[in-house]
């Protein structure tokens, strides 16, 4: 167990942690949740050891702690993926150098009699011992299967690490962690740079992870699947729920009731009070009654108010004139980048693409495989071969990550909502900069001063003020929190206009999208239904693919039986026919004409003939393990009957076959 006792942390006169005491329990999966700024991330660093408090304690009762940062600077930028993900077996890799150097010294060494080579020998047998306990053979192939959930490819594992984006860079650091075990796993938005396939990856391996683990993030699904505890950090104080986020919520709202309740009765208990003090102050005979009163209230153990809640924050897009039906078209369009590695194609004579008025697309797709080319293409910023076809009436809005870069630095977040929606008064500006977690004092904050985070989240308020029919997001969720995240699918709900959206939540697509586009080895697949309805789908599929297999599986399993049951009852034949002799066997068999040489030429083509046989019968049977060949029945009825004369046919070779045999043996 990890105690944090009187946890308390300030900067800037800014209290963090007030007074924390906390308690991490063993093999509990912990969501720390409360809106950005309220310290997850620094709670996160105080129990991993990278930060100070300034009062208070943490005792690790012996723990190991692992931390994923959002940083990857301590990675070494020349090692190649697998060299840095095996890191978190540098103890074994330092056995195995040992082991290897023991070995080298004993094959060198002349003399086995010698002492110091039997002190070698022992030396080299304790190291493979303990290689052998801690099945050192596997640390390749287990650091392989994580790289690959986490969605790198065969070739992808021996490219340096420099090659590789910063968002690749934290996939090898969360897969190096993972590899190392610690007792505690802190994870500080594990997902941010996944794509959808390997989060649900990461979910199952965590399902079966043996320690404890505490994450922060703002992937509602993730954490639901996720966690079973949830502790809620608001105004430097800890609050613990026995539940996942989605109970976290409810229980949340039932105490909030409870308490705003208690609040009001004590509220209106005072008042009260007060009114009583103040009437009957003056008045001798109620003294003794003023006076208990006054001192009751001193001693009032006071119910504080609760903050705003932020549910009520809300959001709604500016009218947009109406499109005509058809939005955007794209046709016979291919697109390739050129790379150190060669050419990449990212899509190559693709289907074509009719967007219509009011369309709810989600685009998704594992990372790289050119969801926001696909974007830009989309927009006309991106060039490529095919055609490009804008609708009548269409006013675009387009955000992505490298906007931010764009804003004025010397502008404030109110300056730059201003621009776009100069119309707009300054309580409507500091409402929607609200929805986007700029509150107060913050939306004065000259850009320079805020962070890539922050600077992100103006431009796509920016974006999304902007008056457009058409809006292209991609990844608008990454730099909110939670409750932001609930506005702006809020919003998007109720949208009346056409977009597309690349996101990795996956509770935000299914809340908004109502068509999903995958892009997948240069194709685009357009499915219609909501984002669980394609998740249902695709299950589906998954299911029919596993019950072919298991069909196929068994089928091979039953001929290889049945052929076994033959050839043992063709053996049992075989020995219970008495042996000819030499003088019978060279009498009776059709082959006994022959000199020696010819029977060697007609054994050997026999042979020949039985491999070639061979082969076509297992490609018959791969066929007909396949059940799309009973499609047609006549065409499942033909193979079968050509399968049972090949079957025959191959008997009948076996049989010649060993009559020669025979027959050359008899001549030995």
């Amino acid at each position: 167990m990890i105690q944090l006792q009187n946890i308390s942390l300030a900067f800037g006169g800014h209290t963090v942690l007030d007074g924390v005491t906390w308690s991490i329990r063993e093999k509990r999966r912990i969501g720390l949740v409360g809106p950005n700024g309220a310290g997850k991330t620094t709670l996160l660093r105080l129990i991993s050891g990278e930060q100070r408090a300034d009062g208070g304690s943490i005792t690790y009762g012996g723990w190991r702690v692992g931390y994923l940062k959002q940083d990857t600077q301590e990675l070494a930028a020349d090692r190649t993926v697998l060299e840095e993900a095996l890191e978190a077996f540098a103890d074994i890799q330092q056995l195995q150098r040992r082991e290897e150097k023991l070995q080298a010294q004993m094959e060198n060494y002349e003399d086995h009699s010698d002492e110091a080579y039997a002190r070698i020998m022992d030396d080299f047998a304790q190291v493979h011992e303990q290689l052998a306990a801690r099945e050192a053979h596997l640390i390749v192939p287990r650091t392989e299967s994580v790289l690959s959930g986490l969605g790198f490819r065969a070739d992808d594992m021996h490219r340096p690490l420099r090659t590789f984006s910063g968002g690749w860079r934290m996939r090898v650091a969360l897969a190096r962690l993972l590899l190392d075990e610690p007792d505690v796993l802190l994870l500080d938005e594990p997902t941010n740079h996944l794509d959808i396939d390997s989060i649900a990856w990461l979910e199952d391996y965590l399902r079966t992870y043996p320690g404890t683990v505490v994450l922060v993030s703002h992937d509602r699904r993730f954490l639901d699947r996720m966690t079973n505890w949830t502790v809620e950090i608001m105004q430097g104080r800890l609050t613990e729920y026995t539940g996942n986020y989605d109970f976290y919520l409810q229980e949340r709202q039932i105490r909030r009731e409870h308490h705003r309740a208690a609040w009001e009765n004590q509220q209106k208990m005072i008042q009260d009070t007060e009114r009583f003090i103040e009437r009957f102050r003056a008045k001798a005979s109620k003294a003794t009654q003023v006076q208990s009163r006054v001192k009751a209230l001193e001693k009032l153990d006071r119910i504080p108010e609760l903050p705003p809640d932020e549910a009520q924050i809300s959001f709604r897009f500016p009218k947009a004139p109406r499109s005509g039906k058809v939005v955007l078209e794209l046709s016979r369009f291919s697109k390739t980048y050129p790379s150190e590695f060669g050419d990449i194609t990212v899509f190559e004579n693709a289907d074509p693409i009719h967007i219509e008025r009011g369309q709810k697309i989600a685009l998704i797709g594992r990372n790289g495989a050119g969801k926001s080319t696909l974007a830009r293409m989309l927009l006309g910023t991106e060039p490529f071969e095919g055609t490009r076809k804008e609708g009548h009436n269409v006013h675009m809005q387009h955000f992505a990550q490298h906007q931010a870069e764009s804003l004025n630095s010397d502008h404030t977040a109110l300056d730059a909502l201003r621009e776009v929606a100069y119309e707009r008064s300054e309580t409507e500006l500091r409402s929607i900069l609200g929805a986007f977690l700029f509150r107060g004092a913050e939306v004065e904050k000259p850009i320079r001063v805020l962070s890539g985070g922050e600077r992100s989240r103006i431009a796509l308020a920016r974006t999304l003020t902007s008056p457009a029919n058409l809006l292209v997001l991609d990844e608008p969720t990454n730099h909110l929190d939670l409750q932001s995240i609930q506005v702006l699918m809020e919003a998007l709900t109720q949208y009346t206009g056409t977009f597309v959206l690349i996101s990795h939540d996956r509770h935000f697509l299914d809340a908004v999208a109502t068509s999903v586009w995958r892009v997948e080895d240069g194709h685009l697949y357009q499915y219609e239904g909501t984002y669980a309805e394609y998740e249902w789908k695709q299950q589906a599929l998954e299911e029919e693919d596993r019950a072919h297999e298991k069909q196929r599986t068994r089928q091979k399993k039953e001929r290889r039986a049945e052929n076994r049951k033959n050839q043992e009852a063709a053996e049992a034949n075989r020995q219970k026919t008495p042996a000819p002799s030499r003088a019978e066997n060279s009498r009776g068999s059709e082959y006994a004409g022959l000199n020696d040489y010819q029977l060697n030429r007609k054994h050997s083509a026999l042979e020949a003939d039985i491999l070639e046989l061979e082969t076509r019968k297992e490609s018959m049977e791969a066929r007909l393990a396949d059940p799309a060949i009973f499609a047609n029945p006549e065409d499942g009825k033909n193979l079968m009957s050509d399968y049972e004369a090949l079957q025959q046919k191959l008997a009948a070779c076996y049989a010649r076959w060993e009559v020669m045999a025979e027959e050359l043996t008899s001549r030995s």
